[in-house]
């Protein structure tokens, strides 16, 4: 008599009969980074915890079992059906992500923000995972992890760019800004990038207090003219992309209306659009990238508050098509590409669009292509290229959430 082959268990299941013997789960592939003496030592932390806590550490594969912390945790939770703190690696390198079931309100954020905290630490920057695991679960059980979170994270909210490096008056924030990427040179200049996006800050801070509007201006900052090269634009586009996130999970808004749940919905896919190009951004073309998408995802999110509290969307104001580092637009003119008849209607920042109408090149971000510098809208098959970073096209975000970046 024959039978019917029994179902093989899910990898959420999996771990989660894993957790029953033991409340860390590490991935074979990752087993080295948790060594059986460090192993030890987590345990020992973990029952001092008045909360369980379960750690599943994972690769996170865009596309692959698990591509997504948030949805590790709950699958494992539903499964393994145990309420507690569930530490895993977050989608992108260097940090942690933690959800917690059951207990207060409260005691949920301060486990959210335990695992948050190592990444800013500067002790632990080139720490082990094990130990920046053994300092999350240590400020878990302790219940401190918020009040830690705000005293790493204090400098990137206290920072401001030093006077000397503020144009004197109204009208030169609205003009002024060195030159970002001349595309003269066979290189990208990523210094001038890293000043570029120091305007970009600067002129996007700007715009919204003038417009009143509070949802904008958790920013950080950048780091001193001395670290101004593509590693410091990258890390302060992560901080970006931090801040923004940490902005979502602390925005209550009511979605009840369908205007309010589209403009969240925008918002929560700009956030994740963003931190997908973060992963892999390739060099500055990239990384303003991900300052256009964080910014298309703040105002999505302005305008799903404005919505929910009973007022009118808020339009988009999107930053410089010539240039996202050279901030909001300020203008729209008609501009030809070299090479075609029709003309196209851009927004572009003030300096920019002095530079159209007087029939001269504006300063354009550059980009690497067939081993040549060239006007980043020139490269081929290229996202950024194809959509003018969304003000071509109406889905930059969708096409990133596909993977259909740089194909």
């Amino acid at each position: 008599m024959s039978r019917e082959p029994l179902l093989a268990p899910s990898p959420g299941q999996r771990i989660a009969a894993a957790l029953r013997r033991s409340p860390i789960y590490v991935d074979r592939s990752l087993a080295s980074a948790v060594p059986p003496a460090k192993r030890s030592e987590l345990l020992a932390r973990m029952r001092r915890s008045p909360i369980p806590i379960f750690i599943v550490i994972v690769p996170l594969v865009k596309g692959g079992t698990w591509d997504d912390p948030d949805q590790l945790a709950t699958v494992v939770h539903d499964r393994l059906r145990r309420d507690g703190a569930y530490l895993t690696l977050d989608d992108y390198e260097g940090q942690l992500a933690a959800r917690q079931w059951g207990g207060t309100e409260e005691s949920r954020e301060n486990t959210r923000s335990a695992a948050r905290v190592p990444f800013f630490l500067d002790e632990l920057k080139d720490a082990t995972l094990a130990d920046r695991l053994l300092r999350a679960v240590e400020l878990i059980a302790a219940g401190n992890g918020e009040a830690e979170y705000a005293k790493a994270t204090a400098h990137l909210r206290s920072s401001r760019p030093r006077a000397s490096a503020t144009p004197a008056g109204p009208e030169a924030a609205e003009e002024g800004g060195p030159p970002v990427l001349p595309l003269a040179g066979a290189g990208l200049a990523a210094a001038a990038a890293a000043a570029g996006l120091l305007v970009w800050r600067r002129r996007r801070v700007s715009a919204v207090e003038r417009a009143g509007n509070p949802l904008l201006l958790s920013r950080t900052v950048l780091a001193t003219a001395a670290r101004a090269d593509e590693d410091g634009l990258r890390e302060q586009a992560a901080h970006e992309v931090v801040t923004f996130g940490e902005l979502l999970d602390a925005t209550d808004v009511d979605t009840s209306r369908p205007a309010a749940h589209a403009a969240m919905t925008r918002a929560l896919d700009a956030y994740q659009a963003a931190g997908k190009v973060l992963d892999d951004a390739r060099g500055v073309p990239d990384l303003a990238g991900v300052l256009v998408l964080v910014d298309r995802g703040r105002d999505a999110l302005a305008s799903a508050r404005s919505v929910a509290r009973g007022g009118k969307e808020v339009p988009p104001s999107p930053l410089c098509f010539f240039n996202p580092l050279h901030g909001d637009s300020a203008a729209a003119v008609d501009w030809r590409p070299l090479g075609q008849r029709d003309k196209l209607r851009v927004r572009t920042c003030a300096a920019c669009a002095r530079a159209v109408r007087a029939h001269r090149t504006p300063e354009v971000l550059a980009a690497r292509a067939g081993g040549r510098t060239v006007p980043y809208f020139e490269a081929e098959d290229d996202i950024w290229a194809e959509t003018g970073y969304g003000q071509l096209r109406d889905d930059l975000v969708q096409r990133v959430l596909r993977g259909d970046r740089n194909r």
